[in-house]
């Protein structure tokens, strides 16, 4: 438990100390004018070669914390309403597999980022990017050890791993818009399609996140039929007890 809890500290520490560190001096201040002056005049030199790669880093970035990670996320989420069987099974596994497809995903970016481009960090995608890259392998590394239902360190688990997936979600998410801004910067084309197509994607996930978990409410409220309202019986057990009782066969 103490060696998880030191992992975390520093997980988080070494995230805080990259997002916070300062953009650039006054000389790069200086200097950064300058090149933005020149790579004005020069947008339209980008090789063909180059603009390739920054779009299949973009579109990697996008699959990745864009769209596997969300969906993965709700996935999960909905399985909260399944008991034990073949149906929790299914949505437990296609989130296992969602999520080491985007952390994947995610390091053939950084791969083709550090390879291809000028990493100077001097601008927020790139800072977010190294914190949101190392927050996901770390995630996935909870992922594998987590410890048994029941355990003493499970409740920990649960609360660092949800606390975890949530931010990477919002630093994914940030790191994607930025990024479209970055593209415009270096191009000079439009990315006003790309954006609302983003924004409309991740409002239809955030809405469904947000629905499933009131759609059992939403059914329960049919169940008055006539004048007389349906009494609970004493003997009839709960669905949070009922998966309470088959946790162990799970």
């Amino acid at each position: 438990m103490q060696v998880l809890l030191k992992l975390i500290s520093f997980a988080i520490h070494a995230s805080l100390i990259t997002l916070v560190s300062p953009s650039v001096d006054s000389s790069q201040e200086n200097s950064k004018t300058i090149s933005n002056n020149t790579s004005n005049s020069s947008i339209h030199k980008l090789s063909p070669k180059l603009l390739f790669e920054i779009t299949v880093h973009g579109f990697l970035l996008w699959a990745s914390v864009g769209f596997l990670m969300p969906v993965g996320i709700l996935i999960i989420r909905m399985s909260n309403r399944e008991e034990c069987g073949r149906r929790l099974k299914i949505l437990f596994y296609l989130h296992t597999i969602s999520q080491m497809l985007s952390v994947l995903l995610a390091t053939a970016g950084a791969v083709m980022s550090i390879k291809n481009f000028n990493n100077s960090f001097n601008n927020n995608h790139q800072r977010i990017g190294v914190a949101l890259y190392g927050i996901m392998w770390f995630q996935a590394l909870m992922g594998f050890l987590r410890p048994q239902r029941g355990s003493r360190g499970r409740s920990v688990w649960f609360f660092v791993h949800w606390l975890l997936g949530t931010a990477i979600s919002l630093l994914g998410t940030i790191d994607i818009y930025t990024g479209l801004q970055v593209y415009h910067e270096k191009t000079s084309k439009s990315i006003r399609l790309w954006t609302t197509i983003f924004t409309i994607e991740i409002s239809l996930i955030a809405f469904f996140y947000l629905f499933q978990e009131k759609w059992v409410y939403i059914q329960k409220q049919g169940v008055i039929l006539g004048d007389e309202p349906i009494r609970p019986s004493n003997n009839v057990i709960s669905p949070q007890d009922r998966k309470e009782l088959v946790t162990a066969s799970c």
